[in-house]
């Protein structure tokens, strides 16, 4: 594999020129960019011309990541020639949030065949649900088949997100690209580092990804209540204050939902995941040691190993933690590669939801998590 990651900003344009000789069918072109995209539709089209035989994915971010930096509105770029993987991209659109099962058994349909050994996926952050999506993929995949990727994000703003494929970017879809091949390695690691806050409480009445009432009163005030002076900022100070879900079987392992929005006349919240019925439920607090220490186990469970030959890192971390780490964020990062191999070169993006493989799935929602994929060739 030849791996290239470079960055364009409006200030300095790119800080490498993109290699044309990397081009080539099975040429895999990661782009992440700002919701806002009208000063960069020159350098995206140049870049678009660089590579033509290419596979393109991407996303809107709420930041930027290469490498062991982060910053707002550019074009982050890694470009992965391939030798013996082979690449296949789907752009399904959504019709809203509630195709989001179908939307995703139909690509992983489209995508499966004897060599499919994983598949990366970007998914507009706001208009779809997560946890359907995540259920989509491993109704319809064999044993084995990993699926990563996440939300595209939009800053604090919540107000318009975008995946890229082989077309323009484009809102209310779902862009997939499927690996196959004998030599392509796909490993992942996903962690956390939050606290609990307050008592615990049960959802008395909630729909999909909607909660209406925690032990039988109103949502939204009871959140209200927790965020004191921070609640006039909802949804965005939500991001400081995620929720998580207590497993009825192990009540130490949670599953955490952050914010994406809010209902005032119906007193409710919309999480970037499922809220069960009946589930038990905390929110939860930011502990700074314990989000950088969840940065470095994630890339521990991505068991890479040594390895002197490229790897691509894919980092995607949940906008919170962005908010809650602020300054403190290239910490994050730094963990991260200071555990992976040094020929690692690291690109991603702060999103609005994670996927990554947990408790043996093919694939699951996380919020407020670092997830890692590590894409590399393996010839042994």
């Amino acid at each position: 594999m030849q791996l290239e990651t470079f960055r364009y900003t409006s200030r300095k344009g790119w800080d490498r020129q993109p290699d044309q000789q990397l081009d080539s069918p099975d040429t895999l072109v990661l782009v992440f960019g700002p919701a806002d995209l009208n000063e960069l539709q020159a350098p995206l089209s140049a870049l678009r011309a660089c590579y033509p035989q290419a596979v393109w994915a991407g996303a809107s971010t709420a930041g930027e990541i290469l490498d062991r930096s982060i910053d707002d509105d550019t074009l982050t770029v890694a470009v992965a020639r391939f030798a013996h993987t082979g690449l296949r991209a789907v752009t399904h659109s959504l019709a809203g949030a509630g195709d989001s099962y179908d939307a995703a058994s139909t690509i992983a349909r489209q995508l499966d065949a004897g060599d499919l050994r994983g598949i990366l996926v970007f998914a507009d952050g706001l208009h779809v649900n997560g946890s359907e999506l995540a259920r989509g993929f491993a109704s319809a995949l064999p044993s084995g088949i990993v699926v990563t990727g996440g939300l595209a994000g939009d800053g604090s703003r919540f107000a318009h997100t975008w995946v890229l494929g082989q077309a323009a970017p484009t809102s209310g879809a779902i862009v997939a690209i499927g690996f196959y091949g004998k030599h392509i390695k796909l490993d992942h690691g996903s962690a956390g580092g939050w606290d609990v806050l307050g008592i615990e409480r049960k959802v008395t009445r909630a729909s999909s990804n909607v909660l209406f009432e925690l032990d039988g009163q109103p949502a939204l005030p009871l959140y209200r209540k927790y965020l004191g002076e921070r609640a006039d900022d909802l949804p965005a100070s939500g991001l400081l204050f995620p929720l998580a879900i207590h497993s009825g079987n192990d009540h130490d392992e949670v599953t955490v939902r952050t914010i994406l929005g809010i209902d005032e006349a119906q007193q409710s919240i919309t999480f970037a995941g499922d809220i069960p019925e009946g589930a038990t439920v905390q929110l939860m607090r930011a502990n700074f040691e314990r989000l950088i220490d969840g940065a470095a186990r994630a890339a521990e469970h991505c068991h890479a190993g040594h390895t002197d030959d490229p790897v691509l890192a894919l980092a995607i971390s949940c906008v919170g933690r962005r908010e809650v780490l602020k300054e403190r964020c290239e910490e994050e990062l730094e963990a991260v590669l200071d555990t992976l191999p040094p020929s690692t070169r690291m690109v991603g993006f702060y999103a609005y939801g994670e996927l990554s493989p947990l408790r043996g799935n093919c694939c699951d929602l996380h919020n407020q998590t670092m997830t890692l994929t590590l894409i590399r060739e393996d010839l042994a």
